[in-house]
């Protein structure tokens, strides 16, 4: 059996995806997704075919770093994300493709680490168990900038009404109540949109 490649930072997309802020790459147990044509990837999901044009083909590990970029190709998955996909990040693609290829693949990983860490702390200190893909969105659209001030912001007020640390539901009440308002300022719509709708229809 051939060998399938791995990437060297599976947590960017060769599409543009942010692998490192969705909620399967954070998932525990066999079901957690180790980013794009990260270890054992191939195991656990089919191949698109942005992953055989960029990665098994051209030995690259995002689109940006194409010649042909962007490539009928990529704007047709871009479209379509955007029209009928709940993966509302797809709407970043772009814009993080198009950084990578003016400044490089790493300064976008550095900045994506910066996200990461973070979404780590989101889901370590703010995490009731139910809004794990809210926190993830976030940290996927918002600025940098927001999101830390939606963490100082939160603990804050959570030492001047005096919550416990062990009362997660409060506490994450309370971020979302700064990230939304972060969200507010930024124009950002921290929703999922349900798949297969269009202009609100079915």
């Amino acid at each position: 059996m051939k060998e399938q490649p791995v990437k060297l930072f599976p947590t960017i997309g060769c599409c543009g995806l942010d692998c490192g802020l969705c909620p399967r790459y954070y998932t525990v147990g066999p079901s957690r997704c180790p980013g794009c044509s990260g270890p054992n990837f191939f195991n656990k999901h089919p191949s698109c075919s942005y992953i055989t044009c960029c990665v098994k083909k051209k030995n690259l590990e995002v689109c940006a770093q194409c010649e042909e970029f962007p490539c009928s190709k990529f704007e047709s998955l871009r479209t379509n994300g955007e029209e009928y996909d709940s993966f509302a990040t797809y709407r970043k693609v772009y814009p993080k493709m198009n950084f990578i290829k003016e400044y490089g693949l790493e300064k976008f990983i550095e900045k994506q680490r910066k996200r990461m860490k973070l979404l780590q702390s989101m889901l370590k200190s703010f995490n009731e168990g139910r809004s794990k893909s809210f926190y993830c969105l976030a940290a996927a659209l918002l600025s940098i900038e927001a999101l830390e001030k939606s963490l100082e912001n939160s603990g804050r007020s959570i030492k001047e009404n005096k919550i416990g640390s062990d009362d997660i539901k409060a506490k994450a009440q309370i971020l979302r109540r700064f990230l939304e308002e972060s969200a507010a300022v930024e124009g950002v719509e921290l929703k999922l949109r349900k798949k297969g709708k269009r202009n609100g229809k079915k």
